[in-house]
């Protein structure tokens, strides 16, 4: 099918990000506009036809969640009701996701909510990277294409040539994941012992599992906020004899204190992607690689009724091979 036909458009913090995708197909993207009163109300507008058309709308829920959750619920009633065919949710970092569960009584499942109004607002599709659980694509009825800046992270890992590597867990919930980066790489494995007492985004590190002793450590997450799993398991890998420590995480959702715990960690350098577009984080010791090239392939797969899944096994060149930022 023509790429032509292809519309995709940006929410307020998810502009660059959709542009970048735009660049990489080919296309000019689509005009819009959001503004946002002085009580705090949200108003969204499509400025051009989507009658008929395939539409996708890039919105991370991020760093605003609140605003972008429902900026991004607007969204989806504003394309159906202009008669789009089809309305797919580009959430590159779906923050609500860590609401996965009820781990204690009287508390909401916040993703299962979060996933609910989305298709409750007109989304028929879902695209997003790296959910905190897997498991939570089961929230949707409708379909959802999950991606993995894995491959695109080991890519840039792969070019530091770093010698006597091993990959570090943060804790044992991340330790699936952390094998699958050791895998790639061809690297050992190590795991922390992380204890978290409360909700106040502090964690303590208890141990480490592996042998971590003059080598190089790349200590791998999902994410981090305030920075300090990262910082204290960069100490502990100093205290146990680690040499140069290197830290990844998929989406950069520090703040401007956690960036500042990194500044004045072992940490050597910092690596992640721009799902999130994070101003507070400007620093000589962050990396961030663009995954937009790979979510602009999975919205021409769709587009053109191909598999998705056959791009987890092999990663177009044209994507790892792009300049990175």
């Amino acid at each position: 099918m023509p790429k032509e036909e292809i519309k995709i458009f940006g929410g307020s913090t998810g502009k660059s990000f959709a542009q970048k995708m735009c660049d990489y197909i080919g296309i000019d993207l689509g005009k819009s506009e959001v503004f946002k009163f002085s009580d705090g109300n949200i108003f969204v507008k499509i400025c051009e036809t989507v009658r008929d058309k395939d539409v996708y709308l890039v919105q991370p829920i991020g760093l605003n969640p609140n605003d972008e959750f429902t900026e991004l619920l607007f969204w989806m009633d504003a394309f159906k009701r202009a008669s789009a065919t089809s309305v797919t949710a580009i959430i590159p970092y779906f923050g609500y996701a860590k609401g996965d569960k009820k781990d204690e009584p009287r508390v909401s499942i916040r993703a299962r909510v979060c996933a609910e109004c989305i298709e409750l607002a007109g989304a028929d599709r879902i695209i997003t990277m790296d959910l905190h659980s897997p498991q939570i694509q089961g929230f949707f009825k409708k379909p959802v294409d999950h991606l993995f800046a894995l491959p695109i992270l080991c890519d840039y890992v792969k070019r530091l040539n770093i010698d006597d590597l091993v990959v570090v867990s943060p804790d044992v919930g991340f330790a699936k994941q952390a094998r699958n980066f050791a895998s790639t790489l061809q690297v050992p494995v190590a795991i922390g012992d992380k204890t978290r007492k409360s909700h106040d985004e502090k964690a303590k590190v208890l141990e480490i599992i592996g042998n971590v002793k003059g080598k190089n450590a790349l200590v791998v997450d999902d994410f981090s906020i305030s920075g300090g799993t990262l910082v204290d398991i960069a100490m502990g890998l100093k205290e146990r004899g680690a040499q140069r420590i290197f830290a990844l995480v998929s989406h950069l959702m520090l703040s401007s204190s956690g960036a500042e715990k990194i500044e004045n960690s072992p940490i050597e350098l910092l690596i992640s992607t721009d799902t999130v577009g994070n101003n507070s984080v400007i620093s000589n010791k962050t990396k961030i690689v663009s995954v937009a090239p790979l979510f602009a392939e999975a919205v021409l797969r769709i587009h053109n009724r191909e598999s998705v899944s056959s791009l987890f096994d092999t990663v177009p060149h044209s994507i790892i091979n792009k300049p990175l930022n």
